[in-house]
Protein backbone atom coordinates (compact mmCIF):
# COMPACT_ATOMS: atom_id res chain seq x y z
CA UNK A 1 0.00 0.00 0.00
CA UNK A 2 3.14 2.53 0.66
CA UNK A 3 4.44 1.52 -2.56
CA UNK A 4 1.13 2.88 -4.47
CA UNK A 5 1.09 5.78 -2.12
CA UNK A 6 4.67 7.17 -2.32
CA UNK A 7 4.16 6.47 -6.17
CA UNK A 8 1.71 8.34 -6.37
CA UNK A 9 3.25 11.06 -4.49
CA UNK A 10 6.01 11.00 -6.43
CA UNK A 11 4.02 11.49 -10.48
CA UNK A 12 1.47 13.60 -8.45
CA UNK A 13 3.00 16.07 -6.54
CA UNK A 14 6.54 15.28 -6.87
CA UNK A 15 7.04 14.68 -2.75
CA UNK A 16 10.29 14.85 -1.78
CA UNK A 17 11.51 11.23 -1.58
CA UNK A 18 8.51 9.93 -2.63
CA UNK A 19 10.92 8.57 -5.45
CA UNK A 20 12.95 6.51 -3.48
CA UNK A 21 9.86 3.59 -3.27
CA UNK A 22 10.48 3.07 -6.96
CA UNK A 23 14.20 1.21 -5.98
CA UNK A 24 14.16 -2.03 -5.15
CA UNK A 25 17.39 -1.36 -2.98
CA UNK A 26 15.46 0.50 -0.70
CA UNK A 27 12.24 -1.18 -0.51
CA UNK A 28 14.30 -4.31 0.34
CA UNK A 29 15.50 -2.24 3.18
CA UNK A 30 12.42 -1.37 3.94
CA UNK A 31 10.88 -4.77 4.47
CA UNK A 32 13.67 -6.48 5.83
CA UNK A 33 13.57 -4.04 8.46
CA UNK A 34 9.53 -4.00 8.60
CA UNK A 35 9.34 -7.63 9.57
CA UNK A 36 12.44 -7.64 11.74
CA UNK A 37 10.65 -4.98 13.44
CA UNK A 38 7.20 -6.35 13.62
CA UNK A 39 8.77 -9.92 15.21
CA UNK A 40 10.65 -8.64 17.78
CA UNK A 41 7.26 -6.14 18.81
CA UNK A 42 5.02 -9.00 18.15
CA UNK A 43 6.69 -12.31 19.53
CA UNK A 44 6.77 -11.51 22.87
CA UNK A 45 3.28 -10.87 22.93
CA UNK A 46 2.26 -13.92 20.61
CA UNK A 47 4.35 -16.46 22.56
CA UNK A 48 2.57 -14.60 26.20
CA UNK A 49 -0.64 -15.71 24.58
CA UNK A 50 -0.02 -19.10 23.55
CA UNK A 51 1.53 -20.02 26.90
CA UNK A 52 -2.16 -18.41 28.47
CA UNK A 53 -3.78 -20.68 26.18
CA UNK A 54 -1.93 -23.07 27.19
CA UNK A 55 -0.90 -24.33 23.37
CA UNK A 56 2.74 -26.07 23.82
CA UNK A 57 4.28 -28.84 22.55
CA UNK A 58 3.87 -32.25 24.03
CA UNK A 59 7.58 -33.96 24.36
CA UNK A 60 7.62 -37.81 23.86
CA UNK A 61 10.89 -39.16 25.54
CA UNK A 62 12.94 -40.19 23.09
CA UNK A 63 15.99 -40.82 24.80
CA UNK A 64 17.07 -37.49 23.30
CA UNK A 65 19.42 -35.34 25.79
CA UNK A 66 17.61 -32.06 26.90
CA UNK A 67 14.88 -33.15 24.94
CA UNK A 68 12.07 -33.23 28.16
CA UNK A 69 13.30 -29.27 28.61
CA UNK A 70 11.21 -28.50 25.76
CA UNK A 71 7.77 -30.15 27.06
CA UNK A 72 5.03 -27.35 27.40
CA UNK A 73 7.22 -24.78 25.32
CA UNK A 74 4.84 -22.89 22.92
CA UNK A 75 4.44 -23.98 19.37
CA UNK A 76 2.05 -22.58 16.70
CA UNK A 77 4.81 -19.70 16.34
CA UNK A 78 4.62 -19.75 12.55
CA UNK A 79 2.34 -17.50 12.90
CA UNK A 80 4.70 -14.77 13.69
CA UNK A 81 7.04 -15.74 10.67
CA UNK A 82 3.78 -14.94 7.86
CA UNK A 83 2.56 -11.99 9.87
CA UNK A 84 6.02 -10.60 9.22
CA UNK A 85 6.77 -11.54 5.58
CA UNK A 86 2.68 -10.49 5.09
CA UNK A 87 2.55 -7.26 6.04
CA UNK A 88 5.42 -5.61 4.81
CA UNK A 89 5.08 -7.40 1.33
CA UNK A 90 1.92 -5.68 1.43
CA UNK A 91 2.71 -2.10 2.53
CA UNK A 92 6.07 -1.84 0.25
CA UNK A 93 5.51 -4.36 -3.24
CA UNK A 94 4.10 -4.38 -6.38
CA UNK A 95 1.36 -5.84 -5.80
CA UNK A 96 0.19 -6.33 -9.61
CA UNK A 97 3.53 -8.25 -10.05
CA UNK A 98 2.30 -11.70 -10.89
CA UNK A 99 5.46 -13.60 -8.92
CA UNK A 100 4.47 -11.55 -5.48
CA UNK A 101 0.54 -12.71 -6.41
CA UNK A 102 2.37 -16.58 -6.29
CA UNK A 103 4.03 -15.87 -3.70
CA UNK A 104 1.57 -14.48 -1.39
CA UNK A 105 -0.64 -17.36 -2.63
CA UNK A 106 2.07 -19.76 -1.40
CA UNK A 107 2.57 -18.32 2.38
CA UNK A 108 -1.09 -18.18 3.21
CA UNK A 109 -2.25 -21.51 0.93
CA UNK A 110 0.62 -23.78 2.78
CA UNK A 111 0.78 -21.62 6.09
CA UNK A 112 -3.22 -22.81 6.40
CA UNK A 113 -2.13 -26.14 5.89
CA UNK A 114 0.35 -25.75 8.49
CA UNK A 115 -2.03 -24.03 10.87
CA UNK A 116 -4.84 -27.13 10.56
CA UNK A 117 -2.20 -30.20 11.41
CA UNK A 118 -1.06 -27.56 14.56
CA UNK A 119 -4.69 -27.15 15.84
CA UNK A 120 -5.30 -30.56 15.77
CA UNK A 121 -2.34 -31.64 16.92
CA UNK A 122 -2.70 -29.33 20.32
CA UNK A 123 -6.20 -29.01 20.50
CA UNK A 124 -7.54 -32.28 19.62
CA UNK A 125 -4.90 -33.84 21.04
CA UNK A 126 -3.94 -35.72 18.23
CA UNK A 127 -0.24 -36.32 17.84
CA UNK A 128 -1.07 -37.63 14.60
CA UNK A 129 -2.10 -33.77 13.27
CA UNK A 130 -3.71 -33.89 9.66
CA UNK A 131 -3.50 -36.86 7.75
CA UNK A 132 -0.73 -37.12 5.48
CA UNK A 133 -2.66 -37.61 2.40
CA UNK A 134 -4.62 -34.21 2.99
CA UNK A 135 -1.17 -32.31 3.29
CA UNK A 136 -0.20 -34.20 0.02
CA UNK A 137 -3.75 -32.65 -1.30
CA UNK A 138 -2.84 -29.24 -0.16
CA UNK A 139 0.54 -28.99 -1.33
CA UNK A 140 -0.59 -30.74 -5.00
CA UNK A 141 -2.82 -27.94 -5.37
CA UNK A 142 -0.63 -25.38 -4.69
CA UNK A 143 1.76 -27.00 -7.10
CA UNK A 144 -1.51 -26.99 -9.66
CA UNK A 145 -1.73 -23.30 -9.20
CA UNK A 146 2.09 -22.43 -9.77
CA UNK A 147 1.82 -24.27 -13.06
CA UNK A 148 -0.70 -23.17 -14.46
CA UNK A 149 -0.13 -19.42 -13.15
CA UNK A 150 3.07 -20.30 -15.04
CA UNK A 151 1.48 -21.44 -18.12
CA UNK A 152 -1.22 -19.04 -18.78
CA UNK A 153 0.38 -15.36 -17.42
CA UNK A 154 1.68 -13.47 -20.31
CA UNK A 155 3.69 -11.43 -17.67
CA UNK A 156 5.66 -15.12 -17.17
CA UNK A 157 8.55 -15.24 -19.69
CA UNK A 158 12.37 -15.31 -20.32
CA UNK A 159 14.39 -13.14 -22.64
CA UNK A 160 16.96 -15.19 -24.92
CA UNK A 161 19.98 -13.78 -27.16
CA UNK A 162 19.15 -14.64 -30.34
CA UNK A 163 22.49 -14.15 -32.79
CA UNK A 164 22.19 -12.22 -35.32
CA UNK A 165 24.74 -10.27 -38.13
CA UNK A 166 27.63 -10.73 -36.02
CA UNK A 167 28.70 -11.88 -32.83
CA UNK A 168 28.59 -8.55 -31.10
CA UNK A 169 24.88 -8.35 -32.11
CA UNK A 170 21.84 -9.79 -30.76
CA UNK A 171 17.98 -9.37 -30.28
CA UNK A 172 16.14 -9.88 -27.13
CA UNK A 173 13.31 -12.27 -28.25
CA UNK A 174 10.55 -12.93 -25.37
CA UNK A 175 9.49 -16.44 -25.15
CA UNK A 176 7.18 -18.46 -22.90
CA UNK A 177 9.18 -21.63 -21.93
CA UNK A 178 9.68 -24.52 -19.77
CA UNK A 179 13.53 -23.47 -19.85
CA UNK A 180 15.49 -23.95 -16.46
CA UNK A 181 18.84 -23.69 -15.09
CA UNK A 182 21.31 -26.68 -14.95
CA UNK A 183 24.22 -26.36 -12.86
CA UNK A 184 27.63 -27.36 -13.43
CA UNK A 185 26.92 -27.63 -17.61
CA UNK A 186 28.40 -25.14 -20.16
CA UNK A 187 25.30 -24.07 -21.70
CA UNK A 188 23.70 -23.77 -18.22
CA UNK A 189 20.04 -24.10 -19.47
CA UNK A 190 18.22 -27.51 -19.84
CA UNK A 191 13.85 -27.85 -21.29
CA UNK A 192 11.90 -30.03 -19.93
CA UNK A 193 10.27 -29.98 -23.32
CA UNK A 194 13.56 -32.35 -24.59
CA UNK A 195 12.34 -34.71 -21.97
CA UNK A 196 8.98 -35.88 -24.18
CA UNK A 197 9.54 -37.87 -27.13
CA UNK A 198 7.05 -36.21 -29.77
CA UNK A 199 7.90 -32.99 -31.71
CA UNK A 200 5.83 -29.73 -32.47
CA UNK A 201 2.64 -28.82 -30.25
CA UNK A 202 2.57 -32.28 -28.84
CA UNK A 203 5.81 -31.99 -27.56
CA UNK A 204 5.26 -28.40 -26.27
CA UNK A 205 2.36 -29.98 -24.13
CA UNK A 206 3.78 -33.01 -22.91
CA UNK A 207 6.95 -31.07 -21.63
CA UNK A 208 4.50 -28.29 -19.42
CA UNK A 209 3.15 -31.70 -18.56
CA UNK A 210 6.44 -33.35 -17.22
CA UNK A 211 7.40 -29.61 -16.21
CA UNK A 212 3.96 -29.41 -14.02
CA UNK A 213 4.42 -32.76 -12.26
CA UNK A 214 8.53 -31.44 -10.99
CA UNK A 215 6.67 -28.12 -9.84
CA UNK A 216 4.20 -30.28 -7.63
CA UNK A 217 7.47 -32.93 -6.38
CA UNK A 218 9.51 -29.98 -5.81
CA UNK A 219 7.12 -28.37 -3.69
CA UNK A 220 6.01 -31.83 -1.74
CA UNK A 221 9.93 -32.32 -1.07
CA UNK A 222 10.92 -29.33 0.13
CA UNK A 223 8.02 -28.42 2.04
CA UNK A 224 8.40 -31.89 3.78
CA UNK A 225 12.10 -31.09 4.06
CA UNK A 226 12.00 -28.15 5.85
CA UNK A 227 8.85 -29.78 7.89
CA UNK A 228 11.66 -32.68 9.24
CA UNK A 229 14.61 -30.66 9.65
CA UNK A 230 12.23 -28.61 12.23
CA UNK A 231 13.50 -30.35 15.49
CA UNK A 232 16.28 -28.02 17.58
CA UNK A 233 15.82 -24.69 18.65
CA UNK A 234 17.03 -22.44 15.72
CA UNK A 235 18.01 -25.48 12.78
CA UNK A 236 14.97 -25.00 10.10
CA UNK A 237 14.77 -20.96 10.73
CA UNK A 238 18.36 -20.80 10.47
CA UNK A 239 19.11 -22.98 7.99
CA UNK A 240 16.16 -21.08 6.04
CA UNK A 241 17.72 -17.62 6.45
CA UNK A 242 21.16 -18.68 4.60
CA UNK A 243 18.90 -20.30 1.84
CA UNK A 244 16.97 -17.51 1.42
CA UNK A 245 19.48 -14.99 1.30
CA UNK A 246 21.34 -16.81 -1.63
CA UNK A 247 17.33 -16.97 -3.72
CA UNK A 248 17.95 -13.30 -3.23
CA UNK A 249 21.00 -12.87 -4.86
CA UNK A 250 19.80 -15.57 -7.34
CA UNK A 251 16.64 -13.67 -8.19
CA UNK A 252 18.31 -9.89 -8.21
CA UNK A 253 21.01 -11.38 -10.89
CA UNK A 254 18.41 -13.17 -12.71
CA UNK A 255 16.26 -9.74 -13.00
CA UNK A 256 18.45 -7.31 -14.02
CA UNK A 257 19.36 -7.68 -17.66
CA UNK A 258 22.87 -6.57 -17.36
CA UNK A 259 24.27 -8.51 -14.71
CA UNK A 260 22.32 -11.65 -16.13
CA UNK A 261 23.90 -10.81 -20.03
CA UNK A 262 27.34 -10.53 -18.13
CA UNK A 263 27.33 -13.57 -16.40
CA UNK A 264 25.35 -15.64 -19.60
CA UNK A 265 22.44 -16.84 -17.52
CA UNK A 266 18.50 -16.74 -18.44
CA UNK A 267 17.16 -12.90 -17.95
CA UNK A 268 13.47 -13.08 -16.50
CA UNK A 269 12.00 -9.63 -16.49
CA UNK A 270 9.70 -8.82 -13.55
CA UNK A 271 12.01 -11.18 -11.06
CA UNK A 272 13.50 -8.32 -9.43
CA UNK A 273 10.37 -7.62 -7.52
CA UNK A 274 10.86 -11.13 -5.62
CA UNK A 275 13.78 -9.30 -4.07
CA UNK A 276 11.73 -7.35 -1.63
CA UNK A 277 9.63 -10.48 -0.46
CA UNK A 278 12.56 -11.80 0.21
CA UNK A 279 13.95 -9.60 2.34
CA UNK A 280 10.75 -9.90 4.02
CA UNK A 281 11.43 -13.47 4.25
CA UNK A 282 14.73 -13.18 6.06
CA UNK A 283 13.46 -10.29 8.11
CA UNK A 284 10.98 -12.46 9.62
CA UNK A 285 13.28 -15.41 10.12
CA UNK A 286 16.11 -13.70 11.63
CA UNK A 287 13.63 -11.88 14.12
CA UNK A 288 11.95 -14.98 15.32
CA UNK A 289 15.15 -16.54 15.88
CA UNK A 290 15.66 -13.74 18.71
CA UNK A 291 13.08 -16.70 20.37
CA UNK A 292 13.60 -19.79 18.86
CA UNK A 293 17.35 -19.95 19.39
CA UNK A 294 18.79 -22.45 21.96
CA UNK A 295 17.11 -22.97 24.67
CA UNK A 296 13.70 -21.58 22.38
CA UNK A 297 10.68 -19.76 23.82
CA UNK A 298 8.17 -20.72 20.82
CA UNK A 299 8.58 -23.41 18.39
CA UNK A 300 7.43 -22.69 14.92
CA UNK A 301 5.31 -25.56 14.20
CA UNK A 302 3.75 -26.89 11.11
CA UNK A 303 2.70 -23.94 10.59
CA UNK A 304 5.86 -22.16 9.59
CA UNK A 305 8.08 -25.12 8.64
CA UNK A 306 5.60 -26.20 5.85
CA UNK A 307 4.94 -22.58 5.04
CA UNK A 308 8.78 -21.83 4.85
CA UNK A 309 9.69 -24.97 2.52
CA UNK A 310 6.79 -23.90 0.33
CA UNK A 311 8.23 -20.49 0.00
CA UNK A 312 11.43 -21.64 -0.87
CA UNK A 313 10.28 -24.20 -3.52
CA UNK A 314 7.99 -21.65 -5.44
CA UNK A 315 10.99 -18.96 -5.10
CA UNK A 316 13.19 -21.38 -6.26
CA UNK A 317 10.86 -22.61 -9.34
CA UNK A 318 9.85 -19.07 -10.78
CA UNK A 319 13.13 -17.77 -10.73
CA UNK A 320 14.03 -20.76 -12.77
CA UNK A 321 16.73 -22.71 -10.36
CA UNK A 322 14.69 -25.30 -8.91
CA UNK A 323 17.52 -27.62 -9.98
CA UNK A 324 20.00 -25.76 -7.81
CA UNK A 325 17.49 -27.25 -4.33
CA UNK A 326 19.48 -30.28 -4.05
CA UNK A 327 22.81 -28.28 -3.47
CA UNK A 328 21.27 -25.51 -1.70
CA UNK A 329 18.91 -26.65 0.48
CA UNK A 330 21.45 -29.99 0.89
CA UNK A 331 20.46 -30.08 4.89
CA UNK A 332 16.67 -30.62 3.87
CA UNK A 333 17.82 -33.17 1.33
CA UNK A 334 20.03 -35.43 3.71
CA UNK A 335 17.15 -34.90 6.48
CA UNK A 336 14.51 -36.32 4.25
CA UNK A 337 16.42 -39.03 2.47
CA UNK A 338 17.58 -40.34 6.20
CA UNK A 339 14.14 -40.99 7.42
CA UNK A 340 13.43 -42.41 4.02
CA UNK A 341 16.52 -44.62 4.60
CA UNK A 342 15.80 -45.42 8.38
CA UNK A 343 11.99 -46.36 7.56
CA UNK A 344 13.29 -48.39 3.88
CA UNK A 345 15.51 -50.04 5.60
CA UNK A 346 14.00 -50.76 9.34
CA UNK A 347 11.07 -52.82 7.29
CA UNK A 348 13.36 -54.68 5.14
CA UNK A 349 15.35 -56.11 8.50
CA UNK A 350 11.89 -56.90 10.16
CA UNK A 351 10.93 -58.90 7.04
CA UNK A 352 13.96 -60.54 6.95
CA UNK A 353 15.12 -61.25 10.57
CA UNK A 354 11.68 -60.67 12.45
CA UNK A 355 12.95 -57.46 14.27
CA UNK A 356 14.05 -54.38 12.90
CA UNK A 357 17.22 -52.50 12.87
CA UNK A 358 18.59 -49.13 11.30
CA UNK A 359 21.24 -47.32 10.02
CA UNK A 360 21.34 -44.15 12.02
CA UNK A 361 20.57 -44.15 15.94
CA UNK A 362 17.76 -41.82 15.21
CA UNK A 363 16.47 -40.33 12.04
CA UNK A 364 15.81 -37.30 10.97
CA UNK A 365 19.58 -36.91 10.74
CA UNK A 366 19.96 -34.32 13.52
CA UNK A 367 18.84 -36.44 15.90
CA UNK A 368 21.26 -39.35 15.07
CA UNK A 369 23.93 -36.88 16.52
CA UNK A 370 21.81 -35.96 19.76
CA UNK A 371 20.92 -39.83 20.88
CA UNK A 372 23.63 -41.92 22.50
CA UNK A 373 25.75 -45.07 20.92
CA UNK A 374 25.77 -48.32 21.92
CA UNK A 375 22.51 -47.32 24.07
CA UNK A 376 20.40 -50.94 23.49
CA UNK A 377 20.23 -49.39 19.57
CA UNK A 378 20.91 -51.67 16.88
CA UNK A 379 22.26 -49.05 14.37
CA UNK A 380 25.24 -49.41 11.47
CA UNK A 381 25.93 -45.88 12.28
CA UNK A 382 26.97 -45.53 15.48
CA UNK A 383 29.46 -42.49 15.95
CA UNK A 384 29.41 -40.17 17.66
CA UNK A 385 29.35 -42.51 20.74
CA UNK A 386 28.69 -39.12 23.02
CA UNK A 387 25.80 -37.14 22.13
CA UNK A 388 26.85 -33.60 21.37
CA UNK A 389 25.19 -30.71 22.62
CA UNK A 390 21.86 -29.68 20.48
CA UNK A 391 23.61 -25.97 20.16
CA UNK A 392 26.58 -27.70 18.42
CA UNK A 393 24.67 -29.70 15.92
CA UNK A 394 22.81 -26.55 15.25
CA UNK A 395 25.81 -24.45 14.72
CA UNK A 396 27.33 -27.05 12.61
CA UNK A 397 24.56 -27.41 10.66
CA UNK A 398 24.45 -23.88 9.60
CA UNK A 399 27.81 -23.88 8.67
CA UNK A 400 27.21 -26.89 6.29
CA UNK A 401 24.70 -24.65 4.59
CA UNK A 402 26.60 -21.80 4.16
CA UNK A 403 28.83 -23.78 2.81
CA UNK A 404 26.47 -25.25 0.18
CA UNK A 405 25.12 -21.66 -0.27
CA UNK A 406 28.59 -20.44 -1.81
CA UNK A 407 28.47 -23.94 -3.73
CA UNK A 408 25.68 -23.05 -5.41
CA UNK A 409 26.48 -19.29 -6.10
CA UNK A 410 29.20 -20.54 -8.05
CA UNK A 411 27.58 -22.78 -10.03
CA UNK A 412 27.13 -19.41 -12.19
CA UNK A 413 30.22 -19.50 -13.45
CA UNK A 414 31.87 -22.81 -12.94
CA UNK A 415 30.27 -24.67 -15.87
Amino acid sequence: MLYYLFKYLDTQFDFPGAGLFQYLSFRSAVAVMLALLITLLSGKHIIRLLQRKQIGEDIRDLGLEGQLQKKGTPTMGGIIILSAILIPILLVCDLTNVYILLMIVTVVWLGAIGFLDDYIKVFRKNKQGLQGRFKIIGQTGLGIIVAMTMFFSDDIVVHQHVPQMTPDTYEEITVKTTQTTIPFVKENEFDYEWLSPWDGATGKTVGWLLYSLIIIFIIMAVSNGANLTDGMDGLASGVSIVIGTTLGVLAYLSGNIIYADYLNIMYIPHTGELVVFIAAFIGALVGFLWYNSYPAQVFMGDTGSLAIGGIIAVFAIVIRKELLIPVLCGIFFVESVSVVMQTLYFNYTKRKYGEGRRIFKMSPLHHHFQKPGHAGIVALIQKPLQPLPEAKIVTRFWIVTVWLAVITIATLKVR
